[in-house]
């Protein structure tokens, strides 16, 4: 029951103890997204900043001229003094060298790049011995700072709020219409630099009512927004349309958009692309009130309209390159086959192997490696394969002479020099079965060479045939390695001696042969 009595009493006692609600500001000034506002209401430190609190803002900061500016508009030749959000938290004690004397504001940090500090122990003097809690206060006669209890009450205080969000620039009435702005924080100003979101402007000539509204973080401006749809007086603010505004023949505004860009929402006065829900991956072209998506080039639009697929240019029909081709996002590229390098945009055999094969005759890319190759009526040499030798695989070839002098003409091995009845240079080939080459071995004669062939019917490869059935024990070695003549005969007619020498000093060997064998 006694709880009951005293109930009325704790109720009254919290409500006497509750910060009187915060006044009308006498002032305020907007600059950039920070506002500050002056209110003249007898309160301490504490019931000032929860006074700026309950407004959305907190006690001003002066951290620079342009604040300290905006003080001297409001405050020069005021009734009294306003609290700054400057104090000496309890416990803190001041300290010499600092701007703030060891102050902070009630953000809680001290940083700032201006100080008015008033009378003695001003910055660079001495300062007594004192700590916290102080508070500081303004004057409205010189501007300066003082340090007061904190529990005193001011004549007022000085609010600052901050909108990160974007502000609305002022509107530009037509002459003789005056505007009224009403902040969030309770100024009413004809004149400001910036409306915070929340403000209202009121035109009564013009009949308009509007509200700065916040766009977002997207776009950090705000912008004025009326409730009713439609356009407003044209001459305030282009009437709000984003795009066109037309005061109209009945004297009701209306507001157009680009043709074929946009077209006005549902507000009757913002301007959306119809390419705006399409989602187009790539482009979007509009089109009257619609619009379609286009691809770039080597892609195409894909069936939901908007998605854009790659075509694979290397399936087309001739192929873009002239070798390989690999398909890239959007695109091709060409590139060589092995053994063969881009020149100019074509596709050229990669010589530089080459260089270090030192070909005597020609270098050709067989099978993907570069490799030397021999002219007509060549062939490769087997201990240099880099090198050629003279080549006839009949009985009869013509001669290499000097095409200078005609003297000086080279034969293929096995085959000697000869001239005809025509006087036709000819390289005639040397019947090696009549020098005896074979001994008593069968002999095969053929264009450059010869072939022994062994009493088992086997051809001999240079390996000695197979003991008789008599054991003789008598083998044969071939041999196919005729010297090569390169001397011209005289024109006399006795160049038909020139095959008598070799052939005897041919079977004088054989014989020689066999003698030492035995």
């Amino acid at each position: 029951m006694w709880l009951l009595r005293l109930l009325p009493v704790a109720l009254a006692l919290a409500v006497s103890a509750s910060p009187p609600p915060a006044p009308s500001p006498s002032g305020a000034q907007c600059l950039g997204s920070a506002c500050f506002a002056l209110f003249w209401a007898a309160r301490s430190f504490a019931e000032a900043d929860q006074a700026c609190q309950g407004g959305g803002g907190r006690l001003m900061t002066v951290r620079s001229t342009v604040a300290a500016e905006a003080i001297a508009l409001l405050l020069r030749g005021g009734p009294g003094r306003a609290w700054l959000g400057l104090h000496l938290p309890v416990g803190a004690c001041r300290e010499r060298g600092k701007k703030l004397r060891g102050f902070q504001w009630v953000s809680g940090d001290e940083s700032t790049d201006y100080a008015a500090w008033a009378g003695d122990g001003a910055e660079g003097e001495a300062l007594p011995a004192l700590c916290g809690p102080r508070c500081v206060a303004v004057t409205p006669e010189a501007l300066s700072w003082e340090e007061r209890s904190c529990e005193a009450p001011s004549d007022g205080f000085l609010c600052e709020y901050s909108f990160p969000s974007g502000t609305c620039a002022p509107l530009n009435p037509p002459p003789n219409a005056e505007v009224l702005y009403v902040t969030p924080f309770g100024a009413q100003e004809a004149e400001l630099a910036s409306l915070p979101p929340g403000s209202t402007a009121q035109v009564p000539s013009l009949g308009v009512a509007l509200e700065c509204i916040a766009q977002g973080q997207e776009e950090p401006r705000g912008r004025w927004h009326s409730a009713t749809k439609g356009a407003w007086d044209c001459r305030l603010d282009n009437g709000g349309c984003e795009g066109q505004c037309h005061p109209g023949e009945t004297g009701q505004p209306h507001c157009t958009c680009p043709g074929g860009v946009a077209f006005v929402e549902a507000d009757g006065r913002s301007c959306r692309s119809p390419c705006a829900h399409l989602e187009c991956e790539h482009h979007c072209v509009p089109q009257s009130d619609s619009a379609v998506c286009m691809c770039m080039e080597g892609y195409l639009l894909d069936a939901d309209g908007k998605s854009c697929v790659d075509v694979d240019d290397c399936q087309t029909q001739p192929g873009p390159c002239e070798q390989v081709c690999r398909n890239t996002p959007g695109g091709f590229e060409c590139h060589c086959s092995a053994g063969y390098e881009m020149l100019n945009g074509k596709c050229q055999e990669n010589q530089r192997p080459c260089f270090d094969l030192l070909c005597q005759h020609d270098c050709t890319l067989v099978n993907g490696t570069h490799k030397c190759t021999c002219f007509e009526g060549y062939v490769p040499d087997p201990s240099k394969p880099n090198e050629c030798l003279r080549f006839c695989n009949q009985s009869h070839c013509p001669a290499e002479c000097d095409p200078h002098t005609g003297d000086h003409c080279d034969c293929p091995d096995g085959f000697i020099f000869d001239v005809t009845e025509d006087d036709i240079k000819v390289c005639t080939d040397i019947d090696e079965c009549h020098s005896g080459e074979c001994g008593k071995l069968e002999c095969v004669n053929t264009p450059g060479s010869y072939h022994c062939i062994c009493p088992s019917g086997h051809v001999q490869d240079q390996k000695p045939c197979e003991e008789d059935e008599e054991g003789s024990g008598e083998t044969e070695v071939y041999s196919s390695t005729p010297v090569t003549t390169t001397t011209v005969p005289p024109k006399d007619g006795s160049n038909q001696w020139v095959l008598v020498g070799p052939t005897v000093s041919m079977m004088l060997m054989s014989v020689m042969t066999v003698a030492l064998l035995c």
